[in-house]
């Protein structure tokens, strides 16, 4: 009887995942003319190369999230030159005296994601380097922790889903030491308990009641970040998964019939928003791809979602409608009225983040 038991599991198991890949050639594939995600990420990757040359010190998180996508990218497209390119952006940061100027020290959430570029150099090339100033930064988010085993830099806000988890999620991918993962499992699962809403939304902190966009997409980011990595074994898995889940249902209800979200998830009101679109549209390829969303609808909004976003991409690979950085404020005026911005980063890492789900298998 066990032995019926287990080879009708395996079976459901092969039914399951071969309708997760019929899902994925229906749906992420035969796409538009100028929508194809390699064509798109090549523009967005070339583009960066120029921009945001260091003059100050700390250098924005959304513009290491693209550039680490960057490198990713051109890893996957064996295009050596791009290659070469975005590490020889590294340069300034190469002598001791370039990290002191180019790096903030001051240990914040904000900051320390920079450690997220130099261990995907790391990954990439070897060298040694690299893995120092990673690992320093990672361990930096880790002295002093809380009672609880958190970071010191615990904020409570959704931002830090993504920011947190992002550079212990690399820490580990450089190294394999386990702490790293048990780390960013410990603090996701602290924010799921403290900041998810029962409808799986996100406020954007405590006390701020809107479900801005991009907040819940740093968190649906930064979930989909860390599952991947996560072994199935995992103590923290199944709460993160669960959350997960009821964020990605949710998620399903308010996407627009053109694929897109709004700046305010809840607010159809609000204007629809590219950076969200980018990050919710991520998260459910990845969730498909890896078969944590079995149902066919999740792959037809991913593929709506990929289309979405791209109405908002010019041909030099500059996204528009891209919501400014937003402080926390108790104003629904203040969320609605945000400006935005073309080629802002915070829009070109996600559309990135979209590419790499796409080309992966």
């Amino acid at each position: 009887m066990r032995t019926l038991i287990h080879h009708l599991a395996a079976g459901l198991t092969i039914i399951g995942l071969a309708g997760v890949a019929t899902a994925q050639k229906k749906e992420f594939t035969n796409w538009p003319a100028g929508a194809a995600p390699r064509e798109i990420g090549k523009k967005i990757a070339q583009n960066m190369i120029p921009r945001w040359i260091p003059t100050r010190p700390g250098v924005h998180y959304a513009e290491d999230s693209t550039w680490y996508a960057a490198l990713e990218f051109a890893k996957l497209t064996n295009d050596q030159a791009l290659t070469d390119a975005l590490v020889k952006r590294y340069d300034p940061w190469r002598t001791e005296e370039g990290q002191q100027k180019l790096i903030s020290w001051q240990r914040h959430v904000d900051h320390n994601i920079f450690g997220i570029v130099p261990l995907e150099l790391y990954i990439r090339t070897k060298d040694p380097q690299y893995l120092a100033l990673g690992k320093k930064l990672a361990d930096q988010q880790w002295e002093n922790p809380t009672p609880e085993g958190l970071s010191a830099e615990t904020r409570f806000w959704i931002d830090d889903m993504y920011m947190i988890t992002i550079l212990q999620v690399q820490a580990y991918r450089a190294t394999g030491d386990r702490v790293y993962l048990d780390r960013a499992a410990l603090e996701m699962a602290a924010y799921l308990d403290k900041l998810q809403k029962p409808n799986g939304l996100f406020y954007h902190g405590p006390e701020f009641p809107f479900f801005w966009g991009r907040g819940n997409g740093w968190a649906a980011g930064g979930m989909s970040e860390l599952l991947s990595e996560l072994p199935k074994n995992h103590p923290k898995r199944t709460r993160i998964l669960e959350g997960y889940h009821k964020m990605m249902a949710s998620l399903l209800k308010y996407q627009d019939a053109d694929g897109v979200w709004h700046q305010l998830i809840d607010h159809p009101e609000s204007y629809q928003e590219s950076s969200s679109t980018a990050m919710f549209t991520f998260a459910m390829i990845t969730g498909v791809k890896k078969g944590w969303l079995k149902d066919e609808a999740y792959a037809q909004a991913a593929r709506k979602g990929w289309l979405g976003v791209n109405k908002f991409i010019d041909q030099d690979g500059l996204v528009d409608k891209v919501c400014v950085g937003t402080g926390q404020t108790n104003s629904l005026e203040f969320y609605l009225n945000r400006p935005t911005q073309k080629g802002n980063p915070h829009g070109q890492a996600p559309v990135l983040w979209c590419v790499l789900a796409l080309l992966k298998k």
